[in-house]
């Protein structure tokens, strides 16, 4: 088929040292508490700051007209980055990337009311801390739930293995 490996994109590594595989960093660490060494899975560094790029393109001055806009644009990235990472360990990196978010739109809405005082801003576009307008909230990444792999070899049933029926008939 004429298919080469790619001297750059090709390396064998410990598995302690880790190693990047689609976004995600894999690497061998001791477990908190315990001397047991565990796999861990993470968002690379490449990937989170992949997404910090696009919340910065995203909240530009004068990227949007009003605050609802905003997170309808912003929204759906953040969601669909939190739902590929959420299988990892992810809770770390989703409130930072929460509170990066966050800080980044209060700048905005900041910048795009210079005159108006934070009390004022507060209660009109910051309802519960989050910001609000016309029903429309930003997302909160903190939030998604973190899924990660569970071992279930013996819960799995096999296509070759015979039920109780088969037996007793």
């Amino acid at each position: 088929m004429g298919l080469r490996l790619s001297a750059a994109k090709t390396a064998v590594s410990h598995i302690d040292e880790g190693f990047e595989f689609l976004g995600f960093r894999i690497q061998r660490r001791r477990k908190r508490g315990t001397a047991k060494r565990v796999v861990y899975t993470y968002p690379s560094k490449k990937a989170l700051n992949a997404i910090i790029g696009r919340v910065r393109a995203l909240t530009r001055r004068t990227a949007h007209p009003s605050l609802t806009a905003l997170p309808r644009q912003l929204n759906p990235v953040l969601q669909g980055w939190c739902t590929y990472f959420k299988h990892g360990v992810s809770k770390a990196t989703f409130g930072y990337l929460d509170e990066y978010t966050w800080r980044r739109v209060v700048r905005w809405l900041r910048r795009r009311h210079r005159k108006t005082k934070w009390n004022v801003l507060h209660r009109r576009y910051l309802n519960g801390w989050r910001p609000t307008q016309d029903g429309v909230t930003l997302f909160q990444p903190q939030t998604m739930p973190v899924s990660r792999y569970r071992w279930r070899a013996d819960n799995i049933p096999t296509p070759w293995a015979r039920t109780t029926r088969q037996q007793t008939a």
